[in-house]
């Protein structure tokens, strides 16, 4: 039976073809992922470890870098701290070597034109720390020296060319106030990875990175090098007992730091793997149709052949067998071949994110590791096998006597009634957690309900093939006559083979519909909420979400024609009697606000702002239990006690936090030197481009200082969706294709299938145009109906979707863009027709007498 499986591989190798390429999409997309991921992950851990290789002992003290990054409430020194004195200390130790002071923070470079180097999150500033020759080991000198004063700065290479900067230029550098303008003294390297994932790396000397992001004389970690032979864990018990005892400060060695940033680096890249994998996993369950409705149709071709071998004394676990070792064949040929094509894309994605997208990945060798050829080879053989069980049992199946003369074994009654019954069980208790999860508001009940709905829905297409291809039946006889009566005709004949087609391209067309209506209904949400939420003409902050100088406040004040302003400052308070719950409360002007959002209160006054009193949101109110009236206790955060009174329980808006108070009240209390979220700002002429220009000269003119309107917020929140669903749609191209590959692979089979039928109707006057459109009709027919069914389903799960998200987001409703769905039909058609062109060329070249002989 082997051998025989084996020439039948061979022997049908053309009608595998699909079959092969589809299965071999779906590996190569799971050995992509593997390697990709390995590879990266490999390269960022040696990467890793290069950093912590001559660091025995870090010491870091987290409030500092709070304070540096923009943290809330770290900006004010309320303990012990790393001192020049500290460090001097450590260096002290018989076991150090050198002790290295470390200043970091955010800091943004303009170049020429005055726009941003690099993303926001990854601009990074730091203190530069010559050693006895004037260059600084972790930072080694590209060209030129480092900085030695508050009037000069050294940029990294990468960032310096990206500028157009030479040494000895005038740089533009900003952190969170007024724009600095800096001599470039040297281009420095960096394995930074914030650096090398496309930010920029600005370096000060010490005291001006002090002044910049912390306090004159400290530091925001420590780095001990050790003496030769010296042991690490004698050294860090030495330091801790050195170091001011704090919990903000913390000692750790440096194999501890590296293995913590090898767990985030594994962390990261499971993450990446499970993302990836799951459209791999996507684009395997659409090949599954591919690879059963294949072997469905060899088996119905091979009637004869099996019943002669059924006859001859083979039984039917034989069969069974031989037809299971046909499919293990495909799918270890298509395995290894979908390997090496893994590898491929691997080597090409990294290009590509090196190259047009520069993001600078660092450089490795290539990883494949055992695992990865064998999760590859394993999950392609096993997806075709378990594919091709089913027809391989109905192989099984055939009677001896009873197939000798019939070509295909139609399904009986029996069979479709009992999938039916299947089906429609499934798809209630799809619709059942569907309505459940709406009503709850629940996320991973929607999910279950969708999957459980759309298995539903698989089972039933055959059922439903028949009355949705039959509404196009008048429209196809009216424009083709007799080649689309012919179409309709076929497209219904084999309901089963119809819904296995039809069913690869619904999977794709129900998530790209789905995932299509949430974000246009995202948008739509986003958008009303700035229109109606935000009377201000522009906000200005920092692009990284980090904290805003109050100077930048202090100067837009002044600014000409502003005609209103506030500040917004989040700030922790401890609330209650034994302080034991912490609020985030945001200040604001309680003067202006009403004139920059919209207050509209559902209890109390909307003048409670003005009176001294708390605004709170109807969602917190409930949460929290607050109701006007309500006096609570609180601790601000400079340690002072006080109370504040609930003035107004406020309906939802999104441009102010759940528990909203004075800049008057709170402000006072803020810790020294703590930044401000951002500035609404209103102008006496409305937003007009005069405005928005005096807006970015007052705050400086920093690079990191975005001023934006009402559409470039609403730009800037439809551009995030877009990009995230571009990724997705790309995603799930993949299991698109195979679905083409799909179609093709079943009107291909089907014409050898139907040749003397063909012979035929070419004998009785059909001419070859009419055989081509009657292929391609049939064709659309089943891509349209593949298309039909994944828009509505896709459209059902996206309204469930969306309706648990109508807490997290105001005004959210489902919105189903009609351009996007007729287009997602007509391209569904377009496949349907592209894939069809192949087989339509071959039946129209069929011989009419070879083809009428044929049996």
């Amino acid at each position: 039976m082997f051998r025989t499986a084996l020439r039948n591989v061979l022997a049908h190798k053309g009608r595998l073809l699909m079959t092969v390429l589809a299965v071999m999409l779906g590996t190569a997309f799971v050995a992509g992922t593997l390697v990709f991921s390995d590879t990266v992950g490999n390269a960022l851990r040696t990467q890793n470890s290069k950093s912590y290789t001559d660091i025995a002992v870090t010491v870091s003290d987290s409030e500092a870098a709070g304070r540096a990054y923009g943290g809330h409430d770290q900006a004010a020194t309320t303990g012990p701290t790393l001192t020049e004195e500290t460090r001097t200390k450590v260096a002290a130790l018989p076991g150090a070597a050198e002790v290295r002071g470390v200043v970091s923070g955010f800091a943004g470079i303009a170049d020429k034109k005055g726009a941003l180097i690099g993303n926001g999150f990854s601009t990074t500033g730091t203190n530069y720390v010559p050693g006895a020759d004037g260059t600084d080991p972790r930072y080694p000198l590209v060209e030129g020296r480092g900085p030695k004063d508050a009037t000069e700065i050294a940029l990294d290479a990468r960032t310096a060319e990206k500028g157009g900067y030479k040494v000895g230029d005038t740089v533009r550098a900003a952190v969170n106030g007024p724009v600095m303008e800096l001599k470039l003294t040297g281009t420095v390297h960096t394995n930074d990875p914030r650096v090398m994932a496309g930010g920029s790396l600005a370096a000060f000397d010490t005291a001006t990175a002090q002044r910049l992001y912390l306090t004159p004389g400290r530091f925001a970690q420590l780095d001990v090098k050790a003496k030769p032979g010296t042991d690490d864990a004698a050294l860090l018990a030495a330091v801790k007992q050195t170091v001011p005892q704090d919990g903000m400060i913390e000692a750790k060695t440096g194999r501890e730091l590296a293995a913590e940033q090898d767990r985030m680096i594994e962390k990261l890249t499971r993450v990446l793997n499970t993302f990836l994998l799951g459209f791999a996993g996507i684009a395997l369950f659409v090949g599954i149709f591919i690879i059963a409705n294949t072997f469905s149709m060899l088996v119905a071709q091979r009637t004869k052949e099996l019943a002669l071998l059924r006859a001859v004394g083979a039984t039917r676990r034989q069969i069974t067998r031989s037809v299971l070792i046909e499919a293990l064949l495909v799918g270890l040929t298509a395995s290894v071949t979908g390997l090496l094509a893994g590898i491929g894309i691997a080597v090409g994605l990294k290009a590509l994110l090196n190259g047009p997208m520069d993001a600078n990945l660092p450089d490795g060798p290539l990883i494949v590791a055992p695992s990865t050829v064998i999760t590859a080879i394993a999950t392609g053989v096993l997806v075709t096998v378990v594919a091709a069980w089913l027809p391989a049992r109905r192989a099984s199946r055939i009677a001896p006597v009873a197939a000798m003369s019939a070509v295909e074994q139609p399904a009986t009654q029996k069979g479709l009634r009992v999938r039916n019954t299947i089906g429609l069980l499934f798809s209630l208790a799809g619709f059942a957690a569907l309505a459940a999860g709406v009503g709850g508001k629940e996320v991973k009940l929607v999910g279950l309900g969708a999957g459980t709905l759309l298995i539903g829905v698989f089972v039933l297409t055959p059922m439903l093939s028949r009355p949705l291809i039959a509404l196009f039946a008048p429209l196809l006889r009216a424009l083709y006559g007799a080649p689309g009566k012919l179409a309709q005709e076929n497209a219904v004949r084999n309901p089963r083979r119809t819904a296995a087609t039809a069913s690869a391209l619904t999977i794709g067309v129900t998530l790209i519909t789905s995932l299509t209506v949430i974000g246009a209904s995202v948008n739509q949400a986003l958008d009303k909420a700035t229109a109606t939420d935000l009377k201000s003409d522009y906000t200005v902050a920092m692009q990284n979400f980090s904290k805003l100088s109050p100077e930048v406040a202090a100067q837009i004040a002044k600014a000409p024609g502003v005609s209103a302003m506030s500040t917004q400052r989040t700030v922790p308070l401890n609330i209650g009697q034994g302080q034991e719950d912490s609020e985030w409360v945001t200040a604001v002007d309680a003067a202006t606000i009403d004139q920059l959002a919209t207050i509209k209160v559902r209890e109390g006054s909307a003048d409670a702002l003005k009176q001294g009193k708390l605004l709170v949101s109807s969602g917190r109110a409930e949460n929290a239990g607050y109701k006007v009236g309500d006096t609570l206790a609180v601790t601000y955060p400079d340690g002072a006690k006080g109370s504040l009174t609930v003035g107004g329980i406020l309906e939802a808006n999104t441009a102010l936090a759940g528990v909203v108070a004075p800049e008057a009240v709170v402000g006072p209390h803020a810790l020294p030197g703590s930044g401000l979220d951002s500035v609404l700002v209103k102008g006496v002429d409305g937003p007009t481009e005069k405005l928005k220009q005096t807006l970015r000269d007052a705050s400086g003119g920093n690079p990191l200082i975005a001023v934006k309107g009402q559409k470039e917020i609403k730009a800037e929140s439809r551009q995030m969706v877009t990009g995230i669903l571009n990724m997705m749609y790309g995603l799930l191209g993949m299991s698109v294709v195979i679905a083409v590959l799909g179609v093709v692979n079943t009107m291909a089979m089907s014409v050898f299938e139907r040749r003397r039928e063909i012979g035929m109707l070419r004998a009785v006057g059909l001419d070859r145009l009419g055989i081509r459109r009657m292929v391609r009709l049939e064709s659309v027919l089943i891509a349209l109906f593949g298309g039909l069914v994944g828009v509505g389903l896709g459209v059902l799960v996206a309204w469930a979707g969306v309706r648990t998200m109508a807490d997290s987001l105001k005004g959210i409703s489902t919105v189903v863009p009609p351009v996007q769905t007729v287009g997602f039909l007509l391209a569904a058609a377009v496949i349907g027709l592209l894939a069809a062109l192949w087989p339509a060329h071959r039946a129209a070249k069929l011989d009419i007498l070879d083809s009428i002989k044929s049996q």
